[in-house]
């Protein structure tokens, strides 16, 4: 895998053992193009795999970046990644080796970005991402995104979140997730 724009374009990132599916170079590289600069903007990578994304936002520009990951073969390289990324660009990201459900539950600090990216086969975005917003982990102003299969629908409010895109990419979808006074001041 390579990160797709910003200060570390072209690096490659290496890609853990165990079940992975990465991001595809063409959605990241769309997504991060909507989101624009992220100079001074926090992120949270959720389901973080190998910590491209969570890499990706630091190499755009994002100044305070955070990764949940559960599956503990996969620490390593994401450390590795992580590592070789701070040493590159000067910021550090903060990791977590836990379930995503738990850090939800146990997180106090708030995000401009929220990317979840859980397995294809997970069923509980919705549930998620309402709980997300019930831990006020999203700042007045931010964007959770949601990556999914076209086979898993979702909602167009979830909470108080409002979905204000949706991107397609082959069998995959990305929703952009704002609250409403947000969607009102664009």
């Amino acid at each position: 895998m390579r990160i797709t724009g910003g200060t570390l374009k072209g690096r490659i990132i290496k890609c853990p053992d165990g079940v992975i599916r990465p991001a595809m170079d063409r959605m990241r590289e769309s997504v991060f193009a909507i989101l624009g600069d992220l100079s001074g903007k926090s992120w949270l990578d959720l389901f973080s795999g190998s910590g491209t994304i969570a890499i990706e936002a630091v190499s755009r520009g994002a100044s305070h970046v955070e990764l949940c990951e559960k599956d503990r073969i996969k620490v390593g390289t994401v450390l590795e990644n992580v590592k070789v990324t701070e040493q590159a660009c000067g910021v550090k990201i903060q990791c977590h080796f836990m379930p995503v459900e738990y850090f939800i539950k146990r997180c106090r600090t708030q995000f401009d970005y929220i990317f979840f990216d859980p397995p294809f086969p997970y069923k509980f975005h919705a549930q998620l991402i309402e709980e997300a917003d019930k831990k006020n982990l999203l700042l007045p102003t931010g964007t959770i995104l949601v990556h999914r299969p076209e086979e898993h629908s979702m909602p167009d409010t979830i909470g108080r979140l409002v979905r204000t895109d949706q991107r397609v990419y082959g069998r995959s979808i990305v929703d952009f997730y704002t609250y409403p006074q947000q969607t009102a001041l664009n």
